[in-house]
């Protein structure tokens, strides 16, 4: 006869990939049943974008699958992103920031696609445009003749595509209108749009940076707690000359670095399959490693990535079985992945 008790023990022999502690001690078994010779768990994954969910969907299976008399084994999982031991702005958990040390390395269409990633996997999703002077995230969804309102508590109602709520710069003025801003213009900006703007319940709120490293970037240090940065680089060395600093400026403001992108990492020729190389490859796996932060993934130039952007929308969106959307998605569930990591690692004294 199988027993609650002896599933539960084979559950416990399942670690997570990670964090290397089983799931039972993590909290990760929601509900368990058994009918007949059959086991059916609920595996709640810290995130929906968990990049290793086939992992261990097939390591609950063989545990489970030792059990005397087990014959079948049914997973299915559900989601719940823990936010860190305080919440940076009331409903949402993780503030995720996409920065880069020099413009025209493909940060604002990064930042778009992760955004698109992650509530393809069913994440509640925001995105903050901050780049003032050159926002694009407006166009990449198509949204540029939309105007930002605001509701009946004066809160700032962000615009909604895919799912995703938005807030950009390109929203608030006139279409090829520039800002003039100077600094204190630009904190209070920051402050507005994350304080006093009605995101409601996020899981992850993306935010698109302004390049290089300067007021935006200091308000945004100063004014929320920060889950992570993500630094967008091209493979030369003079890209990687200005990421470098932008990896320094953060950990001089104690924010956690997730990770690095190679964006334009190689191109395919559609017409022969033949790979180019046009900027190099590999440079950022060479400076990261020397800098002591992870890789989360090469991006491939693709006319698909220009077009869905221009078209405003995504191509995480409208093709995403290219290699381009691909690579993207992995960049964005690495990112998930490692945010959960961290959260948990704080819950790790107390289990």
């Amino acid at each position: 006869m199988i027993t609650e008790a002896a599933v539960m023990n084979a559950l416990r022999t399942v670690n997570d990939p990670e964090l290397h502690k089983d799931l039972v001690t993590l909290g990760m078994i929601e509900k368990m049943s058994i009918d007949g010779s059959t086991v059916h768990v609920k595996v709640e994954l810290t995130t929906p974008a968990c990049p290793l969910k086939g992992k261990i969907e097939s390591d609950v299976v063989s545990a489970v699958l030792k059990v005397p008399d087990v014959k079948h084994v049914a997973v299915t999982f559900g989601a719940q992103v823990r936010p860190p031991t305080e919440n940076p702005i009331p409903g949402v958990k993780h503030v995720i920031l996409v920065g880069s040390g020099k413009g025209g390395v493909g940060k604002s269409t990064v930042a778009a696609n992760i955004a698109c990633s992650l509530a393809r996997d069913g994440a509640k999703v925001g995105l903050l445009d901050s780049d003032v002077y050159g926002p694009s995230i407006s166009h990449m969804f198509g949204l540029t003749d939309e105007r930002m309102y605001a509701d009946e508590n004066k809160k700032m109602l962000p615009l909604e595509k895919f799912g995703i709520k938005i807030i950009s710069m390109g929203n608030l003025v006139a279409p090829g209108q520039a800002t003039v801003w100077r600094g204190p213009m630009l904190h209070s900006f920051v402050r507005q749009t994350l304080h006093d703007a009605a995101w409601g319940e996020l899981d992850y709120l993306v935010i698109d940076l302004p390049p290089g490293t300067g007021d935006v970037q200091l308000s945004l240090t100063q004014s929320v707690t920060i889950s992570g940065a993500v630094i967008v680089s091209t493979p030369q060395d003079v890209a990687w000359i200005d990421a470098t600093r932008a990896i320094d400026m953060f950990r001089k403001a104690n924010v956690p670095i997730l990770g690095v992108v190679e964006n334009m990492s190689y191109f395919i020729a559609p017409d022969t399959g033949n790979r180019y190389d046009i900027f190099g490859h590999g440079g950022s796996r060479t400076q990261a490693e020397k800098l002591g932060v992870p890789v989360l993934g090469e991006i491939p130039i693709g006319l698909e990535v220009r077009a869905a952007g221009d078209n405003g929308a995504p191509v995480v969106m409208t093709n995403p079985d290219t290699k381009e959307a691909q690579a993207l998605q992995d960049v964005a569930r690495a990112i998930a992945g490692r945010i959960s990591v961290q959260s948990l690692q704080i819950m790790l004294p107390m289990v």
